[in-house]
């Protein structure tokens, strides 16, 4: 493969002067410019853009980082911010971190190495005082994480509002017995934490009690759907909820799938809510009443922010389109 210096050798010139033609820079003559292209053309040689971008100091590659790219939410959430990247003239790099911290470190490095000129985090892991030291790097946004006091700018929706309101139509069906879901610990920051304060904020308005028991931190999968189902067909009739929050549409239909194949039935023995109205919930054996999201929209804003501080230009976030909606179906 050709080199910058096999370049310069073709053409006759010096490296810093193939390398000054890489980056536009000017003064450079057309007949040095007609010397190198010809030799770069001759060669097949294309620049390494990680290279261009480290010479340049402004790069065109701005990472995504994500929790489980197998989440379905996190999927269509990079597709539209890849989409929107390419239309203002950037390229993703996307990380996953598996709720791990320490993966999530190595990104911000590579934005302290220039690897990356920006950072879009779509899962907080870390410290955000510690993130936040990162911005003299480079720019970062976080979508559809709220960390209330943070200087990072942010993109998100009333995750809190929404789960109040979901957690209301439930016991306004009737259901008195509530279990809770969530992906995070139960810890400050991140949506997590907000959907956790609207769900406990709905049943201490309607006066219903918050069992430890029926709690499940950490959960994402439809695995995890599978064991904490188990875990409530092992419980007491008497001592078993009769509706479950859950905090991922994947966990729902993990619950749900356990269900049905205990003989059970959706919603008489369990009513079930998921979160992100992904495509595959309204085809399951019992439609998934769950919560939609403006993935687009997420994407799309995370994005203009992010390369609006690039690029060093104003730009207001537009929250039109950032509003949660309840898909009612007969899972609850």
């Amino acid at each position: 493969m050709a080199t910058i210096k096999d370049v310069a050798k073709k053409a006759g010139l010096s490296v810093s002067t193939v390398s000054r033609y890489l980056n536009d820079h000017p003064y450079i003559s057309d007949e040095k410019k007609k010397r190198i292209k010809d030799a770069m053309d001759e060669l097949n040689y294309s620049p390494s853009m990680v290279a261009t971008q480290l010479r340049s100091k402004k790069g065109t590659m701005i990472g995504i980082l994500v929790s489980r790219i197998t989440n379905p939410f996190f999927s269509y959430l990079v597709d539209s911010i890849e989409k929107n990247s390419k239309l203002l003239g950037y390229n993703v790099l996307v990380m996953q971190t598996y709720d791990d911290s320490a993966a999530e470190l190595k990104m911000l490095e590579m934005l302290k190495q220039q690897v990356i000129t920006g950072l879009i985090m779509c899962s907080v892991e870390g410290n955000p005082d510690v993130i936040e030291t990162y911005q003299q790097y480079g720019p970062i946004v976080f979508c559809n994480e709220r960390i209330p006091g943070s200087t990072i700018p942010q993109v998100y929706t009333d995750q809190e509002q929404a789960t109040f309101e979901a957690t209301n139509y439930l016991i306004a069906k009737g259901y008195k017995k509530i279990a809770y879901c969530t992906g995070g610990r139960l810890t400050r920051g991140g949506h997590g934490n907000a959907r956790t304060a609207g769900f406990e904020k709905a049943l201490l308005v309607s006066k219903l009690p918050i069992k430890k028991d029926w709690i499940f931190k950490e959960v994402h999968t439809i695995v995890d759907g599978h064991r904490i189902a188990e875990t409530l067909l092992s419980l007491p009739e008497n001592n078993r909820p009769d509706a479950i929050f859950t905090g991922s549409d994947e966990v729902a239909s993990g619950i749900l799938q356990k269900f049905l194949q205990a003989g059970k039935k959706v919603p008489e023995d369990l009513a079930i809510m998921g979160f992100d109205n992904q495509p595959f919930t309204a085809m399951l054996a019992v439609q998934l009443t769950t919560i939609a999201q403006p993935v687009d929209a997420l994407g799309r804003e995370a994005t203009k922010v992010l390369v609006a501080q690039i690029e060093e230009i104003a730009y207001q976030i537009d929250t039109t389109d950032l509003k949660l909606e309840l898909i009612k179906r007969e899972s609850a």
